[in-house]
């Protein structure tokens, strides 16, 4: 069944269509039947048409209906739009990849992967497939924590526990939440008498999107601490996790909250839309195209590289609301769709640089400034978010092991991106980091700076073979668990 409901609701005339998939799969045919994913499909479909969402609901799908589903939602979403993919039923992990799995998968036994594999969709091709179509805002929810479909008493099953693996090296624009953590399974109720018709996870997120004013880091982190602290009650262990690869805040049910109390627009207006029937408060340069912009921490200061759709024949910026705006000077290099030499994209900005707005502005192709569109940089948390990508792309170094008077493990490369750390666990010789490392605390004057008294290492016995280490990072999703051989 698939059923297509758009909302009637005004919209503002620059503001980003928005184009929500929802799937639930109940009626397994090889693999044991679920009771509520379908009705957490659609509670969640009722949710997103109240925040404005063009709504897509699709039950019980096999393999080929999943393969049509996805190519209507395809169609459905365009450049710069808001996209939401919800998905709630059996998921399975095959060597540290999610697959969702359709209604017709097959009853596979040990050795059998490729036969699931193929049989099913891969989560990471739903991101590939919105990166294509150049959509602004990707957010995708996974409530498909389960055990394990494929064990059957008596028989070995497909490799593969509880939970799904973190998706790691998410793009640019894309925030994703998953029911449960890394290898833990996520409850459909709380006992016999829970008589909700959602799951734990879904009824507590779809209340917390509902909540105005609440940026989507908020509505995951609240949701992971009701769930956490309901899951508790009957000592089950249940933390959503969540990873955020966002530039600018998004706010799906309203603006920041304070803002509509001082009539200031939030600068952070990605995929914010006011909550159903309340006027929104926009500047009147809001628009698709304005620049977004990427914060990276270095020894000298900070270096600040803007990105602008249109073709610019300039760029000029100032901090704050009033002073002379300053241009950005040229490249050595020719910008092939305005034959002419491209702006520098890039400022430098003191190691000391307090928390600001940023003012951009640009000269378009025809000649028109364009703007200024205001920037909102916070030296914390831009930091946070640049030393995570940083570990995120070299989680190859995070230890090294070194042979110096008995066996050492190095942690250094971890210590110089503490500031994005709040927890690390290492286990020696032992797939379950059980051991905490101590880190120093974070010094955001300095962040990569390693203090002269820490100790960066650990002795191992000689006999030692591999240690794992698991990350805890600042806004409190986990690392996928990763192992160092010697």
């Amino acid at each position: 069944m698939l059923a297509v409901a758009c909302m009637a609701l005004p919209a503002p005339a620059h503001a980003e269509k928005r184009v929500a998939l929802v799937i639930g799969n109940n009626d397994y045919k090889n693999v044991p039947k679920l009771q509520k994913a379908v009705n957490d499909a659609r509670t969640m479909g009722d949710t997103l048409k109240q925040l404005g969402f063009s709504v897509m609901v699709a039950e019980n799908q096999s393999r080929q209906q999943f393969s049509q589903t996805l190519l209507a939602f395809d169609k459905a979403v365009a450049a710069g739009d808001t996209a939401f993919f919800f998905y709630a039923g059996h998921g399975f992990e095959i060597a540290g990849q999610n697959y969702l799995l359709p209604t017709d998968v097959p009853a596979a036994t040990e050795g059998q992967e490729e036969l699931v594999r193929d049989a099913s969709v891969l989560a990471d091709r739903i991101v590939e497939r919105l990166q294509n179509k150049k959509v602004r805002t990707s957010i995708l929810v996974f409530d498909a924590c389960r055990n394990n479909p494929f064990e059957r008493s008596g028989t070995r099953a497909v490799a593969g526990g509880g939970g799904l693996a973190p998706m790691a090296q998410l793009p640019e624009g894309v925030f994703s939440v998953f029911s449960a953590g890394y290898k833990q399974t996520a409850l459909d109720r709380l006992s016999s008498d829970d008589s909700s018709p959602n799951s734990v996870f879904t009824r507590t997120f779809a209340k917390e999107l509902l909540q105005p004013g609440e940026n989507l880091v908020e509505v995951a982190q609240h949701t992971r601490r009701l769930v956490s602290e309901m899951a508790e009650t009957i000592g089950h262990k249940q933390i959503p996790a969540y990873s955020d690869q966002m530039v600018d805040n998004v706010f799906l049910n309203g603006v920041a909250k304070g803002q509509a109390d001082t009539g200031t627009p939030s600068p952070q207006k990605v995929a914010a839309l006011p909550p159903v029937s309340v006027p929104r408060i926009a500047p009147s340069n809001d628009s698709i195209n304005a620049p977004i912009a990427m914060f990276s921490r270095h020894n000298g200061g900070w270096t600040v590289v803007f990105s602008i759709a249109d073709p610019t024949l300039g760029i000029s910026w100032r901090m704050g609301d009033s002073g002379e705006f300053r241009e950005t000077g040229f490249l050595d290099t020719l910008d092939t769709r305005t034959r002419k030499r491209m702006p520098n994209p890039a400022i430098e900005l003191a190691a000391d640089a307090t928390a600001a707005t940023i003012q951009v502005r640009y000269v378009d192709a025809s000649g028109e400034m364009q703007g200024p569109f205001p920037i909102r940089f916070d030296p914390e948390a831009a930091l946070i978010h640049d030393q995570r990508k940083v570990l995120d792309m070299t989680a190859t170094s995070w230890l090294s092991f070194r042979e110096f008077n008995g066996l050492l493990v190095y942690y250094t490369h971890l210590m110089s991106y503490r500031c994005a750390i709040r927890e690390v666990r290492v286990g020696i010789d032992s797939a379950v980091p059980d051991k905490v490392l101590k880190m120093p605390p974070c010094d955001v004057r300095d962040p990569s700076a390693i203090p002269h008294d820490a100790q960066p290492y650990l002795k191992l016995t000689p006999t030692t073979q591999f240690v794992s280490v698991e990350l805890t990072y600042r806004d409190g999703s986990v690392s996928e668990t990763k192992s160092f051989r010697r």
